[in-house]
């Protein structure tokens, strides 16, 4: 089978996989409407699946699980596991440890399908590895978007039917990744070592892309869970309809800008393209909040500015990982690059309602530029070693 065909498989696959992901962002708004969940556990049941996520990565790296069962496999498996997870929600009290437990599972499950996509989107890489794994990447961010999408136009669903539609796709997602064949760069398994771990950190190059993702990844899901309290509670007070739309618009502009700059950094290299996109998104973080309150229509253009910017930056990290991590140990690579990322995103999305009542709307996204500017660091000095030791 061709590449296109095999790309959009798997891309098809991630995104109804990735479902089971966000499909609490959908179901909450029916359980707070309907007087069965407060905001405090509504919180509680979407950082339980982060969680379970970094804990599901943390294992798969500890038991090299990517490097060691074949991928389309491991990936069936997680969507099973993620959508039996899932339809079981409907069956049991919604704010209960019994759901928080569920959706722990569902998220650890994830770690079978995120990092191992990339992987497997790799194999058909011939010197477009930045714009396949943006593709990918664009795949989970228009998943991150589409909730915010259906509440704008059709309004809250049922979060039963929210939960068993979001299992479902999983399920489906875990057959069709079956039909996925890897391109000529295939990886070969290999027996997992504890202490091959350690690579993620030892060698330079691989720690400075680490390092660059976790700056990325303590704005972006905190930009990304927060902007739609800003947008409707700040001083741009737009409400319903109007303020979900607007969220989808500015989380679906990390679409195309995943995509772009894929293209730029096959052309023109990962690290300049990294750090463009990680400067762009801190400034748009510093200037959102003070342009809300005297350019409202201007700080709209800076939200999509910035939805376009924070995303950009992602795929190239990943990419930067493929191409320097020895190639036996990929995958295990991969998972740990995103078990650290998640692990910071709790982090920063805990942190800024914690700033938010010292700051206000005005200044309170200035504490996610830190990341982005932090990352700029960790890509100048990651640039100047591959100047120093090409390749």
């Amino acid at each position: 089978m061709c590449k296109a065909l095999n790309l959009s498989i798997l891309c098809l696959a991630i995104v109804a996989a990735l479902s089971v992901w966000f499909a609490a962002t959908a179901a909450v708004a029916d359980l707070i409407s309907g007087g069965l969940m407060t905001s405090a556990e509504a919180g509680l049941l979407t950082s339980a699946v982060q969680a379970g996520f970094v804990l599901g990565t943390l294992a798969s790296a500890v038991l090299g699980l990517a490097d060691r069962i074949r991928p389309t496999h491991l990936f069936a498996a997680g969507c099973g596991l993620a959508g039996v997870a899932t339809l079981l929600l409907p069956l049991v009290e919604p704010t209960g440890w019994t759901s928080i437990g569920l959706r722990a599972v569902a998220g650890a499950a994830m770690a079978a399908v995120y990092p191992v996509g990339m992987k497997m989107a790799a194999t058909w890489a011939k010197g477009d590895l930045g714009v396949l794994v943006g593709i990918l990447v664009g795949s989970l961010t228009l998943g991150s978007a589409s909730p915010h999408l259906v509440n704008g136009l059709i309004g809250t669903l049922p979060w039963t039917t929210v939960y068993l539609v979001a299992g479902g796709l999983c399920l489906a997602a875990g057959v069709l990744i079956l039909a996925f064949r890897e391109g000529e760069a295939r990886f070969t398994p290999t027996r997992f070592r504890f202490a091959d771990m350690a690579e993620a950190w030892r060698s330079p190059r691989l720690r400075l892309a680490n390092l660059g993702y976790v700056g990325h990844m303590w704005e972006l899901y905190a930009m990304w869970a927060w902007i739609g309290a800003f947008l409707q509670h700040g001083p741009l007070n737009i409400q319903g309809a109007g303020a979900s739309l607007m969220v989808f618009w500015i989380i679906a502009a990390g679409l195309p800008g995943a995509i772009i700059a894929g293209l730029a950094a096959d052309r023109f290299g990962r690290c300049e393209t990294a750090i463009a996109a990680m400067m762009t998104s801190g400034l748009c973080a510093l200037a959102i909040g003070p342009l809300a309150n005297v350019a409202p229509a201007l700080a709209l253009v800076v939200a999509l500015i910035w939805g376009f910017s924070i995303v950009a930056d992602s795929a190239q990290f990943s990419a930067i990982a493929i191409e320097v991590a020895p190639r036996q140990l990929t995958g295990t690579m991969l998972t740990i690059q995103t078990s650290i990322g998640f692990l910071i995103t709790i982090a920063a999305i805990q942190a800024l309602p914690w700033l938010l009542p010292h700051t206000g709307w005005s200044n309170a996204f200035g504490l996610l530029a830190i990341g982005p500017f932090l990352g700029v660091l960790a890509m100048g000095r990651l640039r100047a070693a591959q100047r120093r030791r090409p390749g």
